[in-house]
């Protein structure tokens, strides 16, 4: 009689779930997957390392208890946050840097968290893993960029796909979309990466499942190749950048405000010289950075007379970053003003921040903080304005963002749909560093490809540079070095899908990541009666034994 070799065991939906990946293994994974996120980001740039982010914490996090999945979320958050944020420290300390960088890796272990919880629809519907991942994703950076205090959303996927095909999603669904495309990418990885981990010897398993999810993959990153993106408009403005650099940088900054304003009205009058001499071209419009004059020019009469010279002397309009002060003692404006020749300070042409900083460049809950130390009231009081960024120069209606603003996508399309034809995002890295400066250029470029407008950004130490509307960069300065750039934009006056649906798409992610939340409860509580049933039975069993 010939013996058989017993029956291999089936996987059916009444088995039991296969355990979670080790803990060995599982919180290595959640550091590897806060790597990769950071290296994806600018300065690195390692853009293809983000959907592998993804998968691996999502690998790490999967059929864990929910307490685990946070953890290993939370671990994956710390080592991507506390290097990103690195540069806080420069401008604000370590400990606001320690206590920011705590909030935004929190979210990431909410994705470990909910990641976990949605283990029973993954495991028995594995094309789920894709679509899954990629709202998970959104509706973290959705909650992200508006709270606490109005968010702060660095760090996004979106933002680490600058030099990636995938940026041209931006023009259907903005950075949403971007982020989405990233994550799903991440999930469809994932899905393959599990199949492969399950132990099945002497079983052929079919290879569609697994081309399906390389198929997914592939289009996922090189089909948005095939998405348009604006073209540029015929008509151009001619342009003129002035980054005037600072003495010194670091927290002295403001200690400098005059060296600072008379580097750019040394740097605008030498452009001028270049005009005359016929070896530059005329602009029809100068932008100067953020904190160019931190000398308050609508109060004091030296700098107003100097920014008059320099207008003069161009023979254009000069876009000034400045700080305003107020009638009341400690309340400030961070403003972009347009300076005209002959005629100086045009007020109806003014942009007030309209999202400060928070701890920063305004202290929120300051009576509560007061009571834990007295240093808040070194923060002074940032106004914030009520009304976008729309500056009409006459030749150019330009869009100005200042600084970290460019980073909210609603302030952004507030000054498109407010009529900019261009985008022009003033910024004041002199405090930070040059890794800040790249982050924030990342950003620049998917706005410009988001709305189908040409963009500049202008800093006073660098980086500064003009965007196309495919997101190409040109004409890009060094970091600390001073740099005058002139250039044609074209004046795009036409608006993308993104522009116009708004928020919607994040609003629809974030309501079907919702369902999928309800839709896992069923299957959760199932398999936890499955389970309890079974231990009741073993006990049973045991009890029986013992009787015998």
């Amino acid at each position: 009689m010939t013996l058989q070799p017993p029956a291999e065991p089936q996987v059916t939906e009444q088995s039991p779930p296969p355990r979670p990946l080790r803990r060995r293994v599982a919180l290595p994974l959640a550091v590897l997957a806060g790597l990769t996120l950071l290296l994806a980001l600018p300065p690195y740039g390692l853009w293809w390392l983000s959907p592998v982010g993804v998968a691996l914490l999502a690998g790490a996090t999967h059929r864990r208890r929910l307490r685990g999945g946070f953890g290993l979320g939370f671990v994956a958050g710390l080592v991507l946050f506390l290097p990103l944020l690195w540069w806080t420290t420069f401008a604000a300390g370590w400990l606001p840097w320690l206590l920011l960088s705590l909030a935004q890796a929190a979210y990431v272990g909410l994705v470990g968290l909910v990641s976990a919880w949605l283990t029973p629809l993954l495991d028995r519907w594995r094309a789920l893993w894709p679509p899954l991942l990629g709202l998970l994703w959104v509706t973290q950076e959705a909650a992200r960029d508006r709270a606490p205090f109005g968010g702060f959303p660095w760090g996004r996927l979106a933002f680490s796909q600058d030099d990636a095909p995938v940026l041209r999603l931006a023009a259907w669904g903005g950075a949403p979309l971007v982020t989405f495309a990233v994550a799903a990418a991440g999930g469809a990885l994932v899905a393959f990466a599990w199949r492969a981990w399950r132990p099945a010897p002497r079983v052929r398993r079919p290879l569609g499942p697994v081309l399906g999810f390389a198929v997914v993959t592939a289009a996922l990153i090189a089909g948005p190749l095939l998405v348009p993106v604006a073209k540029p408009g015929p008509t151009t403005a001619t342009v003129a950048i002035v980054q005037g650099n600072v003495p010194r940088l670091g927290l002295d900054f403001n200690a400098q405000r005059r060296a600072v304003l008379d580097n750019h009205v040394g740097a605008t009058e030498r452009l001028a010289a270049e005009v005359a001499a016929g070896r530059q071209k005329q602009p029809d419009l100068v932008v100067w950075p953020e904190n160019s004059s931190d000398i308050d020019p609508l109060r004091n009469a030296d700098a107003s007379e100097v920014i008059s010279h320099a207008a003069d002397v161009i023979k254009a309009p000069i876009l000034v970053g400045t700080v305003l002060r107020t009638d009341k003692p400690g309340d400030i404006e961070n403003a972009g003003i347009l300076w005209n020749p002959r005629t100086g300070p045009d007020l109806t042409q003014k942009y007030v921040k309209r999202h400060p900083v928070p701890f920063a460049e305004y202290m929120p809950l300051r009576p509560i903080a007061r009571l834990v130390t007295d240093k808040v009231d070194l923060v002074r009081n940032m106004l914030a304005g009520d009304h976008p960024g729309v500056l009409h120069s006459g030749a150019v209606t330009v869009g100005d963002v200042i600084c970290f603003e460019v980073a909210y996508d609603s302030v952004v399309r507030d000054t498109v749909t407010g009529g900019a034809q261009v985008l022009a995002v003033q910024t004041n890295n002199a405090t930070f560093n040059e890794a800040e400066a790249r982050q924030q250029l990342a950003m620049v470029r998917l706005r410009a490809v988001e709305h189908g407008r040409e963009a500049l950004m202008v800093s006073t130490v660098g980086v500064s540079g003009f965007v196309g509307t495919a997101g190409q960069v040109f004409d890009s300065s060094g970091f600390n070095v001073g740099a005058v750039m002139v250039r044609d934009m074209r004046v795009n006056a036409t608006t993308t899908l993104a522009t116009r649906l708004g928020h919607g798409p994040e609003l629809v992610a974030v309501a079907i990541t919702i369902v999928a939340l309800a839709g896992a409860l069923p299957l959760r509580l199932r398999r936890r009666r499955r389970t309890e049933d079974d231990t009741r039975r073993t006990a049973g069993d045991e009890r029986n034994a013992e009787a015998r």
